[in-house]
């Protein structure tokens, strides 16, 4: 189910790198287009070596995600700004609040599994 996940957030943030191209001027929409399809890629990238290997993968798309969460943190002001109704930047603090908010959920649901499965081995070593 995981596997799953991290291919749709990585289809997802890839999308939104693509809206971004009708949304936003065209210098800052290329930057957003150009940074979606490395994160995105990233993490299709990720879900592919979970294919073979499931935790390697899992463990990949986890450290992306909190790089990518600790980097859009800093992206929250511009963001706070946008809702209060400063916008020196356009909608382009929107697109990356979706980008954090899609890494946030994507990092908790790895920490669940990793969690989970830590959980699985130490009962199957108890039993044993």
């Amino acid at each position: 189910m995981i596997r799953a996940y991290i291919f749709l957030i990585g289809a997802a943030i890839i999308g939104i790198g693509f809206l971004g191209l009708s949304r936003i001027e065209k210098d800052a929409a290329m930057a957003l287009m150009f940074g979606s399809l490395t994160l995105g890629g990233g993490f299709i990238i990720c879900g592919l070596f979970s294919i073979k290997m499931l935790w390697h993968g899992v463990i990949g798309a986890g450290v992306l995600a909190l790089i990518s969460f600790g980097t859009g943190l800093f992206n929250l002001p511009d963001a706070a700004q946008y809702i209060v109704g400063e916008r020196p930047r356009g909608n382009e603090p929107l697109f990356e609040l979706a980008v954090t908010i899609l890494s946030a959920l994507l990092l908790t649901r790895i920490l669940a599994a990793c969690g989970k499965e830590r959980r699985r081995r130490m009962l199957e070593e108890n039993q044993n």
